[in-house]
């Protein structure tokens, strides 16, 4: 499998990918009290969006590179 091939695939599975999940979630624990043995934590859940335009940039470009790769070959 020749390199521009695998470059057009990626880019479309982090397209596909992008536009299915539009964010990516992650949780972080804060420490909100400690008295000695006692403690006690809070989770946060916090987002990161991600554009659609991101998704469909990549799935363009993914089509692109496979297009031209394809011509060449």
């Amino acid at each position: 499998m020749r390199p521009a091939s695998v470059i057009a695939i990626v880019l479309l599975i982090i397209g596909i990918i992008s536009l299915g999940y539009q964010g990516i979630t992650y949780t972080t624990h804060k420490k909100v009290l400690d008295i000695g043995p006692i403690q006690a934590t809070k989770q946060e859940h916090k987002t990161i969006p991600l554009p659609p335009i991101i998704g469909v940039i990549a799935l363009v470009g993914g089509v692109i590179v496979l297009a031209t790769d394809r011509r060449t070959a």
